[in-house]
């Protein structure tokens, strides 16, 4: 080869290698984005045009099935995507995320490959339409701390036992209006013009308040606030700015990392009309029973009927709860105003007032519910042989106990002499569920006892709560709430518990009182309930000034397998506390609710601020802890519920970050209870999910408006976000 041919030969090589450089660095942005898609999948690349969007999620919905239904995921670093596992159907598809407005939605069918293309937002205020509700309720403007304590009627409105701004939030927060929707969404942020015309944003409000069935308890919320003027004037404010254009200028994050995992599964279950509170499908001590089986939920004061979903073949289907004779409505059925959606019609009709569930080893499910008038048998009060009521006499009740066998499909009514509420088993082979709801007592029913004699009072018992404030380990005569202390007696305690855990560990049980500033209640039994019962009282480090942070207005909660109670707070953090922790004397006459802040951890809350606040203004009602890893973060993954951001945010607790799971469409997630069920446990990720469902009240708030239904909400974490 000469000279002068080895140099053209030298020079088309590197042309070529150039040019092959070249393409490599500057390939379209689908080259590389190939999607394996299965006969059951759904997959393809999103992009804009800025390129490969990641971080998006991408909606696949279809009526073909027996229930509406819909799968959401999100797109990796490359834009890429893959629905997995979806029924035969035919699909609308298209792509939602932070900075875009929805794409137009594609028509496909499983095993199809859809390139979606996804529309940049005009500009920051079209894209604000699309952020969680809590990105909008931060643009309220709490009264500045200089206020407090407030002044009364003829100052600034707001009452003298308001002592500062944290109970103000606290009641803007989960523990009032939040504890039963949410605040910021559309609905919410705006005032309806079907309610009329006001002279003022203020009157819009109060109008608003009084609306149908919950006006009433609406106005309630208000009026314990302690300042019903200035509060009406703080949401008139709110709305009367953004109706001027003030928006949310701070975006969420789109999901990053293992966020890019989930898969979200949707079902609709039952009407327009109903709201749920709890949803259940397995035992929590040993998420494989019922593998595969129906999922149930109650209506609190929506109607009597028992809602069931088989995931398996996508059905649905409602189941009448008995009602006692005589017993009246849950739900008020005057009305001040008709409602802005429904009108004069009262959509809330139940009299059983079913309210939470939980499953035991056998598949049955336990619910609280009225099964009596409220005066009490006999043996409840004053008089009776029967210990508890002997120690704490109780004349009257609400709630009490049901179970549903879904072998003989048939409902068995109980009697409580205490009311109910939430209930949970302990893990202690009686099978022994312990309830919320009993004002000054909590209560217990062993449904073991139950089963074998059908006797409501040889299963029960209860308790009052009563603190060793004399110090000497065992329980005595005690003074009453609120009277001095008696360094010979102890003191009862008024809780009134929201919720109770009993302990994996020693079965002891934890609960959780709101009443500003909140407490956490640990009921040591003894070893003869209730005569030798002792409670303690632990408060969140609340102008405690050995606390490094603050915090108060704990909700709900959950506890894990090694007795560590965690839940959310209005302060705008997620909290544990962990009595192993304590260092000062836990009983005495100081241990009424500060004698602990090294207890506590407190992990702030992500997304915006209040204004002019360092409080969160996501709200919190319920935590839940995934103590058996069936949604896929690990065992004993505490989860607290974002009712403000559409989420559930997983805490890692070797790292103290979060891992938020949002559910964006439609907008509006709202949960107050989660079940983790393993299906199959050789099936890794397919094989278990955690689920809940939206229970909000004000269903006609979700995103579609009167005529959206509650649906049941599955997640699952793949190992990457195009695994099958």
């Amino acid at each position: 080869m000469t000279k002068k041919v080895l140099i053209s030969v030298l020079t088309i090589w590197v042309a070529v290698f150039l040019a092959l450089s070249m393409s490599k660095t500057h390939a379209s942005p689908r080259a590389n984005a190939v999607v394996s898609v299965a006969k059951d999948d759904i997959g393809g690349v999103v992009t804009s045009a800025r390129g490969p969007e990641a971080g998006v999620w991408v909606i696949a919905e279809t009526t073909d099935l027996p229930t509406k239904y819909a799968k959401i995921v999100v797109t990796d670093d490359q834009g890429r995507y893959l629905v997995p596992e979806l029924p035969k159907a035919d699909y609308k598809v298209w792509v939602r995320g932070y900075g875009l407005i929805d794409s137009k939605p594609v028509r496909t069918a499983p095993g199809k490959t859809v390139d979606l293309e996804a529309i940049i937002a005009p500009d920051t205020k079209a894209a604000a339409e699309y952020f969680p509700s809590n990105y909008w309720y931060a643009l309220l403007q709490m009264p500045p701390k200089s206020d407090f304590p407030g002044t009364g009627p003829s100052g600034n409105g707001i009452s003298p036992n308001v002592k500062d701004q944290a109970e103000w939030i606290d009641n803007a927060k989960v523990n009032s209006c939040e504890a039963c929707h949410q605040l910021g969404d559309k609905a919410t942020r705006e005032i309806p013009a079907s309610l009329g015309h006001f002279d003022s944003s203020a009157a819009a409000w109060a109008r608003r308040i009084s609306s149908a069935q919950a006006g009433v308890e609406m106005s309630t919320f208000l009026a314990r606030w302690n300042g019903r003027d200035p509060a009406l004037a703080m949401y008139a404010d709110w709305t009367d700015r953004i109706k001027a254009g003030e928006y949310p200028k701070e975006a969420p994050p789109r999901p990053q990392g293992i966020e890019r995992n989930v898969v979200i599964t949707e079902w609709d279950w039952g009407t327009p009309k109903e709201y749920f509170h709890d949803l259940m499908g397995t035992d929590r001590r040993n998420p494989t029973v019922n593998a595969n089986g129906l999922l149930y939920g109650v209506h609190e004061e929506a109607n009597d009927l028992l809602t069931w979903l088989d995931p398996v073949h996508n059905t649905t289907g409602e189941i009448p709860i008995p009602v006692t004779e005589g017993t009246p409505y849950a739900a008020q059925q005057d009305m001040n105003e008709p409602s802005p959606y429904w009108g004069d019609e009262k959509i809330w009709t139940s009299r059983a007032n079913a309210h939470s569930d939980e499953m035991d080893s056998k598949g049955r499910l336990w619910f609280t519910d009225v099964t009596k008038p409220r005066d009490n048998p006999a043996y409840c009060k004053q008089g009776s042989t029967n210990l508890s009521a002997s120690l704490y006499p109780l004349d009257q009740s609400s709630r009490s106990v049901a179970v549903y066998d879904p072998e003989t499909k048939k409902f068995t009514l109980a009697t409580t002499c205490f009311s109910t509420h939430h209930l949970m088993f302990t893990e202690d082979g009686t099978n022994t569920l312990w309830f919320s709801g009993g004002g000054d007592v909590v209560g217990w029913f062993n449904t073991k006892v139950f089963d074998e004699t059908h006797d409501s009072e040889k299963a029960q018992g209860w308790t009052t709560m009563v603190v060793d404030t004399n110090g000497n380990g065992k329980r005595d005569a005690y003074v009453e709430p609120g009277q001095p202390l008696d360094p010979t007696k102890d003191t009862r305690v008024r809780a009134g518990l929201y919720e109770a855990s009993p302990s994996p560990v020693d079965n002891t049980i934890w609960g959780i009182s709101s009443a500003f500033p909140g407490s956490i209640v640990h009921i040591i039994l003894g070893s003869n309930p209730p005569a030798t019962t002792l409670t303690e009282v632990y408060q969140p480090p609340y102008k405690n000034p050995k606390a490094p942070i603050q915090g108060y207005g704990p909700r709900g909660g959950d506890i894990d397998r090694n007795g560590v109670m965690w839940m959310g707070l209005t302060s705008g953090h997620f909290a544990s506390f962990d009595r192993r922790k304590c260092k000062g004397p836990l009983n005495g006459p100081t241990a009424l609710g500060q004698q602990c802040p090294e207890g506590w951890t407190l992990y702030p809350l992500p997304g915006p601020k209040f204004k002019g606040t360092d409080v969160a203004s996501d709200s919190s009602y319920y935590a839940w802890v995934d103590q058996f890893d069936t949604l896929g973060l690990g065992k004993n993954v505490p989860i607290a519920f974002g009712n403000g951001s559409d989420s559930f945010m997983a805490l890692l607790p070797d790292t103290g970050k979060f891992v938020t799971l949002r559910v964006p469409y439609p907008m509006g997630f709202y949960a107050k209870n989660a079940d983790g069920r393993i299906d199959d446990p050789k099936a890794g990720w397919k094989g278990k999910g955690l689920w809940t469902s939206y229970d909000t009240r004000a269903l006609t708030h979700v995103e579609g408006g009167k005529g959206t239904k509650s649906k049941v909400v599955k997640f699952q974490l793949r190992p990457d976000p195009l695994a099958k």
